[in-house]
């Protein structure tokens, strides 16, 4: 598994204890082009030999049997073709939460968590808010706040069949109540009233596309990631439909959030306000309804 060798290669004796397997692996997904190739290739072993990382370097010096190997290399081999990280596991943490993710939908982010922050930072005084999540994909968001705010009655709406079908299992996964339905935003929104709409729809120009990481660009969906016009479907379609003193959140690209900022002000919403990301990065944009 190193740079010189292919990884369908069989490792030369002596060469596969669990360290020297991690090392190559390493070596592999460097020359590869992985920006964190030790933390990928810890959480790759430790997926296939079914053991927290922590645990690896306990049992460094341990030959892998064949079947191990086998599965170590296989999922090396994955991440090495910029299969995201995320979708190779099969699961990711979001919150406070163990998702299932492929390519079905969205890989969950962290400034997605800033977008749920501040969702529920507008539910804190309401008891059984009534929340609608659009473009819900994964279900992340919507489970999110229905973890984090037991009374919350939490809906999910996307348009993709594919993404609420992950989002269903998702649900069964977590135990969490979250009603999905499938609704085209571009149709305007469904009626609540609600005490929270809550988006992270696509953003992302059609023309920056091709310039995305591969790991994006060639994995995820692409009808989550860019549809002309979807923050500004979202915002307009919550006008009629938010109760009053309803808020909206939501989550839009670096350099969006003056105009999105401007759209709920003209759209008439008040105490709008922007937060940044992790990075320092404007990420979300919200306002409520007078």
């Amino acid at each position: 598994m190193t740079s010189n060798r292919g990884v369908g290669t069989e490792l030369q004796p002596g060469s596969n204890t669990l360290g020297e397997v991690l090392r190559l692996s390493t070596e592999h997904l460097a020359a590869k082009g992985s920006e964190t190739p030790r933390l990928d290739a810890e959480r790759l072993l430790a997926k296939a030999l079914g053991l927290e990382r922590i645990e690896l370097y306990m049992a460094i010096d341990r030959p892998l049997a064949p079947p191990e190997l086998a599965a170590a290399r296989a999922l090396v081999a994955r991440r090495a073709r910029h299969e995201p990280l995320q979708y190779v596991l099969g699961e990711w943490g979001f919150r406070r939460l163990t998702l299932t993710v492929d390519r079905r939908a969205l890989i969950p982010r962290p400034e997605t968590e800033v977008l749920v922050e501040r969702a529920l930072a507008l539910l804190a005084e309401l008891h059984r808010p009534r929340v609608l999540d659009v473009g819900t994909g994964s279900g992340a968001i919507a489970l999110a706040i229905a973890d984090e705010h037991p009374g919350a009655v939490v809906t999910g709406v996307d348009i993709s069949t594919d993404a609420l079908g992950l989002a269903t299992e998702n649900v069964a996964r977590t135990g969490l109540a979250v009603e999905l339905t499938r609704h085209d935003l571009f149709q305007g929104l469904p009626y609540g009233p609600w005490d929270l709409i809550v988006s992270n729809p696509p953003y992302v120009d059609a023309a920056d596309l091709p310039a995305l990481q591969p790991e994006v660009r060639d994995w995820e969906p692409h009808g989550a990631l860019s549809a002309e016009g979807a923050v500004e479907a979202v915002a307009r379609g919550s006008v009629d439909v938010l109760a009053p003193g309803g808020g909206l959140a939501l989550e839009v690209g670096a350099g969006q959030t003056g105009t999105t900022a401007a759209l709920l002000r003209e759209l008439g919403l008040v105490e709008v306000r922007v937060t940044s990301d992790l990075r320092g990065l404007g990420r979300v944009v919200e306002g409520r309804r007078p």
